[in-house]
């Protein structure tokens, strides 16, 4: 999982629609003359990995790209004077229409890792190989499916399911008509299902794949976004419960510290390198878009209101200092530098400052803290929090202040809350706990508060409840208008 190397030159390139394809292809590698083997299987399925993190020439669905859609077009991101795509400044300020290159972008990239998916999922049984590995792998681009699905669904509704490869390049062939959100979200808890047979764990050279715990966890959030409070409390317990080991680490920091990647409270996340696949245009770009170095320089991703994010944490909130940075210590000068306005900091490499570039922190789709307060969540909105939510919330929160995680602490507990000041309480635990995590506009679309919230920021009032959805990208409607509806107010 550290040194992907892409030699998987099936199909893969036929996407749901390919706007850009203009060329009559000359030759094939089909699955007929490439599944043979179990490494074959292998390749294929490390490459349904590679869709998450590398896209040459393009920055990565987890590396940046997503997060222009799920940060930056809320309220706590905003675009920087070195984002000078305007395409992102207009998702900055929730001006993006269906022309949006971020939005396409978004759309192939994921599509793509659902055709790597399927790829394997449809050929891998033809391999000759252990019939163990081979249905492990296929769980595994099961998960990987299930996952894209669902960063889909949620941002656009209902969208076309895939299940195959492509067979035909001819235009009729590739289209595919959009799937009724609730026909969406059953092939993800089906994909996911599949998936929570795959190992629990797995040895130091495999580490970072996806694993049954992974597979619940993530399925814990499908049924928390569909208000199935019985099966996010049924799953969530299951994560807590299942003896995978899973735990808060005692330091916030240690969350995003490159030598502790895939510890204890990281379930599943998207793997990085340095300089990902040698492509500057790959991996992770969070770094070199965070931060500009030790000058006045506005970075590309900035926080959009210092009153409303950065002032909001309480003296001792170790996130703070972890999520941003107000200052630095200059390691070719060795003087403390203070920025005009405080920086993303979570996927800073902190030991290389002076050449800020493609760095080697992962990014956490889903954490251990992340289970804990969706439990919490999905207890409270059952009727009230009970002593189990508010020992959910309140380990967050003990970590949070550098306090014993599992001990009772009267200065930071939370107790005496209702049902409205706790689930009040809850969001405002997340909005500290996952800046820049990818997680901001699902919550606020979730709790039906995306107006609300993104309007106390003045440079984003253009946001309406159009904005709960994304639209649907021009490229792929242009091909197919009739299957491809259009979501409302684009």
């Amino acid at each position: 999982m550290k040194k992907i190397i892409l030699t998987f030159l099936l199909s893969t390139v036929l996407l749901v629609s390919c706007t850009e394809l203009e060329v009559t292809p000359t030759s094939f590698t089909t699955e007929d003359n490439y599944f043979k083997t179990q490494d074959d299987a292998v390749a294929s399925v490390t490459a349904v990995y590679a869709s998450l993190n590398i896209d040459p020439g393009e920055q990565s669905l987890f590396g940046r790209n997503l997060y222009f859609l799920t940060d930056m077009a809320t309220d706590y991101a905003a675009a920087g004077v070195s984002a000078t795509n305007p395409q992102v400044r207009a998702l900055s300020s929730l001006t993006h229409d269906a022309t949006s290159d971020r939005v396409q972008v978004a759309w192939r990239q994921i599509y793509a890792g659902i055709n790597r998916a399927n790829v394997s999922i449809d050929n891998i049984p033809k391999v000759s190989g252990s019939e163990v590995i081979k249905t492990r792998l296929i769980n595994e681009a099961k998960f990987i499916r299930g996952l894209l699905y669902f960063q889909a669904v949620r941002l656009w509704g209902g969208v076309p399911i895939v299940l195959h490869e492509p067979t035909s390049i001819q235009l009729e062939s590739l289209k595919s008509k959009r799937a009724t959100v609730d026909e969406v979200y059953a092939q993800i808890i089906k994909d996911l299902t599949d998936a929570e047979a795959l190992p629990p764990t797995y040895t130091s050279a495999d580490a970072g794949r996806a694993t049954s715990g992974a597979a619940k966890a993530i399925l814990a959030k499908v049924y928390l976004t569909r208000k199935d409070w019985a099966n996010a409390i049924a799953k969530s317990r299951e994560v807590i419960n299942g003896g995978y080991g899973y735990a808060l680490f005692e330091d916030f920091q240690d969350i995003f510290t490159k030598t502790k990647k895939n510890g204890k409270e990281h379930i599943f996340s998207v793997q990085f390198e340095p300089n990902q696949a040698g492509n500057g245009s790959s991996g992770s770009t969070f770094q070199a878009t965070s931060f500009t170095g030790f000058t006045a320089t506005e970075p590309a991703d900035i926080i959009s209101d210092v009153a409303l994010f950065y002032d909001i944490y309480e003296a001792g909130d170790k996130r703070r200092d972890v999520s941003y940075a107000k200052q630095l210590l200059n390691p070719t000068t060795g003087t403390l530098y203070t920025f005009p306005k405080p920086i993303f900091k979570k996927y800073l490499d902190l030991t290389n400052l002076a050449t800020p570039s493609n760095v080697a922190i992962n990014f956490p789709i889903i954490r251990y803290a992340d289970i804990l307060l969706s439990l919490a969540e999905a207890i409270n909105e059952q009727g009230t929090p009970t002593p189990e939510a508010f020992e959910l919330i309140n380990q967050v929160r003990r970590r949070a202040y550098g306090k014993p995680i599992t001990t009772p602490d009267p200065t930071v507990d939370l107790v005496g809350l209702n049902q409205t000041t706790f689930r009040a309480a809850i969001q405002e635990e997340r909005k500290k706990e996952f800046v820049q995590e990818g997680q901001r506009w699902y919550d606020l679309v979730r709790w039906g508060t995306l107006v609300t919230e993104v309007k106390k920021v003045t440079a984003k009032n253009s946001v309406s409840e159009k904005n709960n959805l994304y639209p649907i990208p021009q490229s792929e409607r242009n091909i197919d208008p009739i299957g491809l509806p259009q979501n409302p107010g684009y």
